[in-house]
């Protein structure tokens, strides 16, 4: 996979949580036919049997797909590691991994031992490239020291308007880790501004795809989920405007200091934030 080509797939992700079953392959084939290449999924989801499933019936050439998974950390130990990853390529009937995250950091923050497994998972041919997700900024630069010269592919975090992420994005650029977005539009939260509503209008756009291309121009890669077909559709087509600066700033006023969706009474594993 080239790196052109691994960057222009990967930008524009299809997230699979919480989907499962008939209404899982039903999202992903409207994605894949809307033009999504990279698809999002977790072991925590437990929905990678039916994301493999799915995918054999999208008769979409494997080298084409970009998927991603992350691993739970009650897997992060030496001995169960490896075999979750391959329990996850079993399940998403795959030869090989293309992104492996660890999806948050180690309870206790001792990070070491769960990257060395993650960079072994690379070494041994489970995975082609490997990332972090959740990781606050100090712990992003002692992944990017720990890994030394092994590339790390992104930073899956929460990102969107009303989130102050600007520490991890100046991180992201010392550390040459980028961030990749999740909870892109806050759950609908950002939906309540009517300043995407006017934005959405003076450029013909919905809300959303004013959102998303704030990412993206922020230079986050972005991960959307949506069973809706016009939906679906939307999220993908937004690479033929471009947001003004004035735009840009006037949408970076509505960042409210640690707004998040998801807190430590959701996940346990949530590390002290930035």
């Amino acid at each position: 996979m080239s790196p052109i080509y691994f960057r222009n797939t990967w930008e524009r992700g299809f997230g699979t949580y919480p989907l499962k079953g008939d209404a899982l392959a039903e999202a992903l084939r409207h994605a894949v036919e809307a033009g999504y290449r990279a698809i999002d999924t977790a072991q925590m989801y437990n929905n990678e049997a039916d994301v493999g499933r799915a995918l054999k019936t999208l008769g979409v050439a494997r080298e084409q797909l970009c998927v991603t998974t992350k691993v739970h950390p009650d897997h992060f130990g030496a001995g169960h590691f490896l075999a979750s990853v391959e329990q996850s390529l079993k399940d998403l009937q795959l030869d090989v991994i293309d992104v492996l995250l660890l999806h948050w950091p180690p309870i206790g923050g001792e990070i070491e031992p769960a990257l060395h497994q993650l960079a072994e998972a690379r070494r041994r041919g489970l995975t082609r490239h490997i990332g972090i997700s959740n990781y606050n900024v100090a712990m992003m630069e002692q992944a990017r020291i720990l890994l030394g010269d092994e590339p790390i592919a992104c930073n899956q975090v929460e990102f969107h308007p009303l989130l102050d992420q600007h520490r991890l994005l100046e991180a992201a650029a010392r550390t040459g880790i980028p961030l990749s977005s999740y909870c892109s539009v806050a759950r609908g939260e950002v939906f309540k501004y009517p300043l995407l509503t006017e934005l959405a209008r003076d450029y013909g756009r919905t809300p959303a795809q004013i959102v998303l291309h704030w990412i993206l121009q922020h230079g986050v890669a972005i991960n959307t989920m949506s069973t809706k077909p016009a939906n679906i559709r939307a999220n993908f087509d937004l690479m033929d405007f471009t947001l003004s600066t004035p735009d840009l700033t006037r949408i970076d006023a509505l960042m409210q200091t640690g707004y998040r969706i998801v807190t430590r009474d959701v996940a346990r594993w949530a590390p002290e934030w930035d």
